[in-house]
């Protein structure tokens, strides 16, 4: 490519340019790389502004009449000035201006003229051109005459002001003016270019904050990693396909020994930020999905859509009210029929466990009120108003104690330590936990505000305020000195897997361990009570030696509400979850809803063979479990002595 094609290159130009897909489009020249031969093109697609970088190779196939149409017709002869340069870059002005030519006929009369101009340094220009302005010469503007000789008259004028330094002769090709050019400016007119030019800038910025507000419209999906969207796209078209219809208040609630369902929180605000998925789907009636995620050998993306049916099924939206309307409260009315009651909260750490029993939080500051210790408390005092209770003179009580590391401490006594011990009747006691007489429910309200502020907590990898024991607030009625029911609630501590706590401190591997076995213990003790075991292992750990009194008798009943996170990156705990719930579940006779009939036939086979072995593993770990207690004891009464020694 020569140089007079390479001088028609200009920022603004509208050229063709060929994209990698084959289409050929307009574009328009904003910036020119000569050392790289290259030059940059913008264009609009989609609402959007686009950009590539175009050699002059290029260009110049794609461009090539136009490239003709605007390389001067006549090359001008070498100028050593700037001054000689400035007729043929008017000219050339001119024609990408698209001002109209003048006809034939005009152009013959004043197209070649030999005009004179004196080259002179720029500070002595500057200074003539002053003396010439001032002087009665440049009222006449050299645009504004009306003939040639007036045209010559006035530039030899202005030229014989200055020093008559290298004379050189030029032969130019004026253009035609029409006779009203100069009234305007030229220093201030802009050529039809640059106007186009501003315009196309002016609706780039446009169209660029018009992306900013859609982006912002579209929050997550837009900026969301191509593997995650993916995995949305067909868990929303899957959800199109199920009809769902979300428990309300209005359902009817079924009589359970054991009942076991399941909530689902909202994505929280970590999740939202780190354009999390859900993952989880609640139909209805008991059923929920998840949708785990999968990757086969060859990189295809798919999933894994696993059903779990329970009792009952609460989504997001589902409030304190409601759940506790389903698991809770017809427990409360067994309490009053003599009978224990037991119902806990299990769930990965930042589930939402503390969060269902204790009350909603507002930052770190929780509202006991609109959880269900409170909302159980109201119902206790409901029926004790009722005079088909109150004619038998029941006293309610309050106790509230934490279980930490295989400890029992007194979360109204200021956190005092507490023995468990049992009597020759095989009654378990809990020394030193003090029963607290209440009268209302704001007693109780104000007593689990207090015990909920002295609670264990530490920072996990999956939780930065995570509960590390497990809470249990217990209604006790009392006729005089005989026990008549008690119902247990329990905020169980999150269960994490070793994998997760491996870089931990050994005080958190240690608390991990002991929550572990503690839930396996009360798993093995409510396996016990779905098939009528005649040994319940309640020995396995303090949690379940508490809770023993709910684990024996006829009139004993359990509520499981087991808490899942949605997010995708939770799906392992949250199955895990999904697996120990509906293993709890089977215990109260309902099959699997995740397993085919064939499955469930070859379950029941193998269930009377294993038999023996279910039934001696619970017995063998207890026995372990009973010695280890023994010995811990035993090294606590050591040290006591020690400490009394030492003071």
């Amino acid at each position: 490519m020569n140089q007079a094609v390479i001088d028609c290159i200009t920022p603004g130009l509208a050229i063709k340019i060929s994209r990698s897909d084959g289409r050929v489009h307009s574009a328009t020249i904003k910036d020119i790389n000569h050392k790289k031969g290259t030059v940059t093109v913008e264009w609009e697609e989609n609402s959007a502004t686009k950009g590539k970088e175009v050699d002059f190779g290029e260009l110049w196939t794609l461009n090539q009449g136009l490239f003709e149409y605007l390389k001067p017709t006549t090359q001008p002869r070498t100028l050593p000035l700037q001054e000689n340069v400035a007729i043929p870059k008017l000219e050339r002005r001119t024609r990408l201006s698209k001002i109209p030519a003048p006809p034939e006929r005009t152009r013959s009369s004043n197209v070649r003229r030999s005009v004179v101009i004196k080259s002179t340094p720029q500070s002595l220009l500057a200074d003539a051109e002053e003396e010439f302005s001032s002087s009665e010469v440049a009222k006449t503007s050299l645009f504004n005459c009306s003939g040639p000789s007036t045209r010559r008259k006035t530039l030899m004028s202005k030229a014989s002001l200055l020093p008559q330094v290298n004379e050189v002769g030029v032969e130019a090709e004026l253009p035609h003016f029409p006779k009203n050019y100069g009234s305007t400016n030229p220093a201030k007119r802009k050529s039809a270019v640059v106007l186009e030019v501003e315009k196309m800038k002016n609706k780039r910025e446009a169209n660029q904050a018009k992306n900013v507000q859609t982006r912002a419209r579209q929050g997550k999906d837009s900026e969301m990693s191509k593997a995650k969207w993916e995995f949305l796209k067909m868990i929303r078209e899957y959800r199109e396909t199920l009809q769902c219809k979300p428990i309300s208040l209005s359902d009817p609630i079924e009589d359970h020994r054991i009942c076991v369902c399941v909530r689902k929180r909202p994505l929280n605000k970590q999740e939202l930020a780190k354009k999390e998925i859900d993952v989880v789907s609640v139909p209805g009636k008991g059923m929920l999905l998840l949708h785990e995620p999968k990757q086969k050998v060859d990189l295809t993306k798919y999933l894994e859509n696993q059903i779990f049916r329970f009792d009952y099924s609460f989504d997001e939206s589902a409030t304190n009210d409601i759940v506790y309307r389903f698991t809770a409260k017809p427990l409360v009315q067994t309490v009053f029929e003599g009978g224990m009651a037991t119902c806990f909260a299990y769930g990965q750490t930042g589930s939402g466990k503390t969060h269902t029993m204790g009350g909603d939080f507002s930052g770190k500051s929780q509202n006991c009120s609109k959880g269900i210790y409170a909302l159980a408390a109201q119902d206790v005092f409901s029926l004790l108003s009722q005079r088909k209770y109150s004619i038998l003179g029941l006293e309610p009580y309050v106790t509230f104690f934490e279980i930490y590391n295989g400890k029992v401490f007194d979360l109204l006594n200021k956190k005092a330590k507490l023995r468990v011990l049992e009597d020759s009747k095989q009654q378990v006691h809990v020394v030193g936990l003090q029963e607290m007489y209440v009268t209302s429910a704001e007693d109780v309200i104000k007593m689990i505000d207090i015990g909920s502020a002295c609670r264990t907590s530490g920072q996990t990898f999956a939780n930065s305020n995570s509960s590390r024991s497990h809470a249990v607030l217990q209604i006790i009625l009392r006729k005089g000195e005989k026990l008549h029911g008690k119902f247990s609630l329990v905020d169980l501590a999150g269960n994490e897997r070793g994998s997760d706590v491996s870089s931990a401190e050994r005080q958190t591997l240690v608390e991990t361990a002991e929550i572990n076995r503690s839930l396996l213990a009360l798993k093995e003790c409510i396996r016990a009570l779905g098939q009528n075991q005649a040994h319940t292992p309640f020995r396995m750990s303090k949690l379940t030696q508490v809770l023993r009194d709910s684990f024996i008798g006829e009139n004993s009943r359990t509520c499981m509400i087991a808490m899942i996170s949605p997010g995708m990156a939770s799906c392992d705990y949250t199955l895990n979850t999904l697996r120990y719930a509906d293993r709890v579940k089977e215990l109260n006779g309902t099959p699997n809803g995740n397993q085919s009939g064939t499955d469930r036939d070859e379950m029941e086979v193998d269930e009377s063979s294993s038999l023996d072995e279910d039934t001696a593993l619970p017995h063998l770990m207890s026995d372990i479990y009973e010695a280890m207690s023994r010995v811990s004891e035993m090294e606590e009464k050591v040290m006591e002595e020690l400490q009394e020694i030492v003071n």
